[in-house]
């Protein structure tokens, strides 16, 4: 068969049953979180099962002393406890829990984490600004593809932002500064709405502070470089989902992925500053306890792409708790190769999808083989697609029959729902939307305008990209009609004048006339050469095996 699986594909795909489940949690400026998640060290991989949240205001401290205040402390601890109540209940082995700047920086802060580990037996690693910024960097890689790729993330919290230029290797740039929205928030507004002079201050002081974290980051980039901006954090996707809701009246089932642009974030500031905090309350999308700290991260927001020269940010669900669960894996020794688990943050949650719907992996591995096979030898003839679509291409591979998990009957319009709702990290929705149709069309009829799956498809491009792959994928699964590898391997043979593709089968068994698979293949090439516009002829061959990697 050819060998045309790049490295990434060659993770091992037996599904594991050394499922460990620990919680992270994260002592935010703003509010606690905590996530729980089960690990599968074979992959390795997380799934994300449980996630808790209280609104604390750590960084509400006292403006004379800056200590931690005596009633919020209390609250800490009540909300602490509940949450490993929770954690408990879902039989976490462990618990890693982190405090950042409002701790930090508290002269009582110490006294605070001695008097958590007293109560409740919960110990509390107090994390610096820089070693928060590094986790927040594994966080984001667990979550996004970066494709080597320059990247600058922003996580703007309660009382600190983290500035990070990183392209799927160690981090190049690693920032955190003493600005953040409730901090902000406290310090410098006064007014309700906002007046002027204060609005203006709040500003530049953000722009003032930010300036040395941009410095670095921009001295890091080598010449031509034009990062991505990713965006992390509760201030960012709060106005990912007001935008969300006003420009297409829903809130996207991830934000992994959702963009805005600078120009809407600015117009997004114009509209909060002249807004009072219950005026604020009122915008579609906006949480409780948000309206009031909004604009001081907006600002930060805005300032920041000022600086940085981004005209478009990306928002990425996964940060600090995130990553706190990837650093205890990297020290735990279930992840060998770190820069292998940062660089194949899609595949290994295809993976955990197919483990999830009880794929049979080795029968889908020779599907997604013949279907990148059968890509690369038709690549520049028949398509032009490039990597990005390959990949896309063998995920759908990979789960097309995912399906029979819940019934044989239409199967593959099951596919496309769990697909669709399967919490592909790494992809946008866009690319999910794209796998999940194709999966969808890997049998029965072809993509058609009337079909509301087709129709999600919002430009023709994506629209072509599934009509002409799932077409590719048909064949591909026709080539292991009986799922036991009769097929060793296809080579393909375009003649251009006469519109043919002639496909040469060659058997894994030299005493195999592989008749169902060839019959298989009669029966779903049509929609293949209707794609196409060829003609397509199978033909079993007895010689050996060509080397056509």
């Amino acid at each position: 068969m050819l060998n045309l699986v790049s490295s990434w594909e060659s993770i091992p795909t037996q599904p594991s049953k050394q499922h460990r489940i620990i919680a992270a949690i994260d002592l935010g400026t703003n509010s606690l979180h905590m996530v729980v998640v089960k690990i599968d060290p074979t992959l390795p991989a997380f799934s994300i099962i449980a996630r808790e949240k209280e609104t604390v205001r750590l960084g509400d401290r006292n403006l004379t002393t800056g200590e931690l205040k005596p009633e919020i402390i209390k609250k800490a601890i009540a909300a602490l406890g509940r949450f490993q109540e929770v954690a408990k209940t879902i039989n976490a082995e462990t618990i890693i829990a982190v405090a950042t700047s409002a701790v930090r920086e508290a002269p009582n802060g110490k006294d605070f984490l001695h008097t958590i580990e007293t109560e409740l037996g919960l110990s509390v690693n107090l994390i610096s600004g820089q070693e928060e910024a590094r986790r927040i960097y594994l966080g984001v890689l667990s979550g996004m593809e970066f494709n080597n790729q320059p990247h600058t993330i922003i996580d703007i919290g309660g009382g600190s932002t983290e500035l990070i230029l990183g392209d799927s290797q160690q981090a190049r740039t690693l920032t955190s500064t003493k600005v953040g929205a409730v901090r902000l928030t406290s310090e410098l507004i006064t007014t309700d709405p906002i007046s002027t002079p204060e609005f203006q201050y709040l500003q530049a002081y953000a722009r003032g502070m930010l300036e040395r974290s941009v410095e670095e980051i921009l001295a890091n980039l080598e010449l031509g470089e034009s990062p991505r901006l990713v965006g992390t954090a509760g201030t960012i996707e709060t106005l990912a989902m007001i935008h969300a809701r006003e420009k297409s009246g829903v809130i996207p089932s991830t934000l992994n992925g959702y963009q805005f642009s600078f120009k809407d974030l600015q117009e997004l500031v114009n509209r909060l500053r002249k807004l009072s905090n219950s005026e604020r309350a009122e915008i579609s999308g906006m949480p409780e306890k948000r309206p009031e700290v909004i604009l001081a991260g907006a600002v930060i927001l805005q300032e920041a792409m000022t600086l940085l020269g981004s005209e478009l940010i990306t928002v990425c669900e996964r940060s600090l708790r995130e990553g706190v669960i990837v650093d205890w894996m990297l020290t735990h020794g279930l992840i060998e190769d770190k820069l292998r688990y940062q660089s194949s943050v899609r595949e290994r949650n295809v993976l955990k999808l197919a483990d999830k719907y009880h794929i049979n992996l080795e029968y889908s591995d020779r599907v997604a083989k013949f279907a990148e096979s059968l890509f690369d030898q038709t690549q520049g003839t028949l398509h032009h697609w490039g990597t990005d679509e390959r990949q896309m291409l063998w995920a759908a591979a990979i789960l097309h029959n995912c399906g029979h998990y819940i019934s044989h009957s239409s199967h593959h319009k099951h596919s496309y729902y769990l697909i669709r709702n399967g919490e592909l990290l790494g992809y946008t929705e866009t690319e999910i939307e794209i796998i999940a149709n194709l999966a969808r069309y890997h049998r029965k009829s072809p993509p058609k305008k009337k079909h509301e799956n087709y129709q999600s498809l919002l430009t023709k491009q994506q629209r072509q990209i599934v009509s002409q792959l799932s077409a590719i994928l048909r064949l591909a699964v026709a080539l292991d009609r009986r799922q036991i590898g009769a097929v060793a391997q296809v080579q393909c043979e375009y003649y251009q004048q006469l519109r043919q593709v002639n496909l040469l089968i060659f058997p894994s068994q030299s005493d195999d006339d592989c008749a169902l698979e060839l019959w298989s293949l009669d029966y779903k090439k049509g929609v293949f050469e209707e794609e196409f516009g060829v003609k397509l002829v199978a033909s079993l061959e007895k010689s050996s095996i060509p080397n056509l990697s």
